[in-house]
């Protein structure tokens, strides 16, 4: 895979690694019975995922983010029925630490939940329904981790209100959006604009990739 990196050589090398295809349980050191029921799981249903899930390819890509960042508190704004949470909390399996998904539609929350407990990873994901806009700003956080596969217009609005809970180097990964802006709807061009402005972010998009994914790693302020 490609990245672009705007001024973020380091971020570059995590992040084309982590895009490598290579299964991220063939680099453990010795798969878990959870690894394997996981991996049944995504086998069983690969080519179902619909409905605004994410490929497989950027599911590794948030996977390998988490588990060599070390991240433990995250939080995903849109779940839609479950893809791309099962493959973060999977990674937050392997940091202990614990995913928060919101989604708005009751038919896709309740189908990602069953998903999550097929998949045995329901322990580690609190699965809310609730209208983003007005949840986002009231969690108290702190995360270290925030992928963000929502309605494109609110990207900004949901970057700003995460902004003061993200920790000094968290990621905040947002989908469907490329180095131009122009991916996923107009709504993701104010936000790409946005955070390339701020002086404490070093970001990376993966432009080549199907839907386009950029990571925005906050930095200590000056």
């Amino acid at each position: 895979m490609k990245w672009i990196s705007l001024g973020a050589a380091g971020l570059l090398i995590l992040l084309a690694a982590a895009a490598s295809a290579v299964p991220p349980q063939a680099t453990a050191p010795a798969a878990t019975d959870l690894d394997r029921r996981v991996r049944a799981f995504l086998d069983e249903h690969r080519g179902e995922w619909r409905d605004m899930n994410v490929s497989e390819t950027d599911g590794r890509i948030l996977y390998d983010l988490i588990v060599e960042n070390k991240y433990t508190r995250a939080l995903e704004i849109g779940t839609s029925t479950g893809h791309s949470g099962i493959w973060i909390a999977w990674a937050l399996s392997k940091t202990g630490g614990k995913l928060i998904t919101v989604d708005i539609d009751e038919g896709r929350h309740r189908e990602a939940v069953a998903n999550f407990r097929e998949a045995g990873l329901d322990a580690f994901i609190d699965a809310r329904l609730a209208d983003a806009h007005e949840l986002v700003p009231a969690l108290p956080g702190p995360f270290d981790f925030v992928f963000c596969d929502a309605d494109k217009d609110w990207y900004k609005n949901y970057f700003v209100a995460v902004l003061p809970k993200l920790t000094v180097g968290g990621s905040f990964a947002a989908h469907n959006v490329s180095a131009r802006g122009r991916r996923g709807g107009w709504g993701s061009a104010s936000f790409v604009e946005y955070v390339l402005s701020l002086p404490n972010f070093e970001t990376t998009f993966a432009d080549d990739s199907r839907a386009g994914m950029s990571v925005s790693v906050k930095k200590a302020e000056k």
